[in-house]
């Protein structure tokens, strides 16, 4: 019989996840978390269950989490705060060096691409009741920091009769949830670079922005971008 065609042993579980992924045992803990949790729920996952999806120990799962809310909170954690680190250095220069628009539009790409790029889509995950307990307040007070940096920015960014009329709490709001139909997106499609500028677009609009004004913000958004990767 060839090689390939014998049946797979199925042998005992390991200590340490397989490295052929290439991602470490830690990320592969957290990659098959977020797939049972989007798959099956949160309550309905076991870490038993987990670390059988990975092909380890359950006593080897607790090596690196103590249990489901912890690795709930990594993954939530990862869904806000590459948006975070990123805008907080473009915050400070607002409105000197950098325009409010342009910095908003910036934040709304780097938003989109952090959701978009989340395992298994964990974003969906955001409403569960488990979410509002004391564990979660890390996860709940950086995703209120990135609605207030919404709120700040659009509210700068935007024609004086929005900011007559709409709060940067309410417009935080709005902006942050504009952003975060890109959730809604991934349970049908991948996302693309046309669902991007699309909400980004919808974004600086809500803010009242002119088409020219909307166009020049996203050159200064790619400008600041490209500045930041350097």
């Amino acid at each position: 019989m060839p090689a390939d065609d014998r049946p797979a042993r199925l042998g005992r579980p390991r200590a340490q996840p397989d490295t052929a992924s290439g991602l470490s045992p830690r990320d592969q803990i957290l990659d098959a978390a977020a797939a049972l949790f989007v798959e099956n729920g949160f309550s309905a996952t076991s870490t038993r269950a987990i670390a059988e999806r990975v092909g380890i120990r359950q006593a080897s799962l607790y090596y690196h989490f103590a249990g489901k809310d912890d690795l709930l909170v990594e993954l939530l954690t990862t869904s806000v705060r590459p948006s975070l680190d990123v805008v907080r250095g473009l915050v400070d220069r607002v409105p000197g060096s950098v325009s409010a628009a342009g910095a908003l539009a910036a934040l709304v790409l780097i938003d989109v691409d952090t959701l978009a790029r989340t395992p298994h889509n964990i974003g969906t995950l955001y409403m569960l009741p488990e979410v509002q307990g004391d564990r979660y307040d890390g996860f709940r007070a950086d995703r209120q920091e990135l609605q207030d940096t919404y709120g700040r920015l659009g509210t700068l960014a935007a024609t004086a009769d929005i900011r007559a009329t709409v709060t940067p709490e309410r417009l935080g709001g709005i902006l942050i949830q504009l952003a975060e139909t890109v959730i809604q997106l991934r349970r049908d499609r991948e996302v693309d670079d046309q669902d991007r500028e699309a909400i980004t677009g919808t974004c600086l609009r809500a803010c009242g922005l002119t088409p020219d004004a909307v166009a020049t913000a996203r050159r200064d958004a790619t400008a600041l971008l490209t500045a930041a990767s350097v």
